[in-house]
């Protein structure tokens, strides 16, 4: 234990998600150890980020107007809607450049242990954007975890009499990967998801 407002310091690093304990105590060395105007810069960003950014009221995904900067696109397909758990998997998609069309972040996933159910999440919110009939396909890329199994099944039993397409993002083994290594779930995803060669 440090002293006073080096340890407040360490402590508050540490509540921030993939930062432990050593982590947060190089990070507050650090910036003990930093150039005083670096410390300035990243204290006026955090406290520009608090007060600019906020969530696009069409999609859920970070924003600093009232939509963010893919809703607002008019080159975008707006008959497909990617469902998605954070504004960081929307990052991820785009990364790929393979898909034209809408989001739709949920921000998070089903989760009973963590006291999170289908009404913490924004399905409300894609219901009524699919109400007016203009989408024709649903992709489900949430995460292929327990959480993420259980609300793309959801959503998948939830939307089935809209008329709609509803996919999922196939999923299985990494490219580069050993098939000894992989675990049980993916290894039977991939076999669930696996495509005829054409020789």
């Amino acid at each position: 234990m440090y002293e006073g407002v080096v340890q407040d310091l360490i402590d508050e690093l540490g509540r921030l998600p993939g930062v432990g304990p050593k982590g947060a105590q190089r990070i507050a060395f650090h910036l003990l150890a930093a150039d005083p105007a670096d410390v300035t810069r990243l204290s006026e960003i955090l406290a520009r980020v608090k007060d600019t950014v906020r969530f696009c009221q069409t999609c859920g995904n970070v924003a600093e107007a009232d939509q963010c900067r893919i809703c607002l696109d008019t080159r975008r397909d707006r008959t497909i809607i990617c469902v998605v758990e954070e504004p960081k998997d929307v990052l991820a998609v785009e990364r790929t450049r393979e898909f034209r069309g809408l989001y739709h972040v949920l921000g998070g996933a089903i989760s009973p242990m963590d006291g999170i159910g289908p009404g913490d999440l924004r399905i409300r919110e894609l219901v009524a954007r699919l109400a007016d009939g203009t989408v024709t396909e649903v992709i489900l890329a949430t995460d292929p975890n327990v959480q993420g199994e259980a609300t793309a099944t959801y959503l998948s039993r939830l939307l089935k009499d809209l008329g709609l397409t509803i996919s999922r993002l196939a999923s299985g083994l990494p490219v580069g990967g050993d098939l000894e290594y992989a675990d049980e779930v993916t290894l039977g995803r991939a076999f669930e998801g696996r495509r005829s060669v054409h020789g």
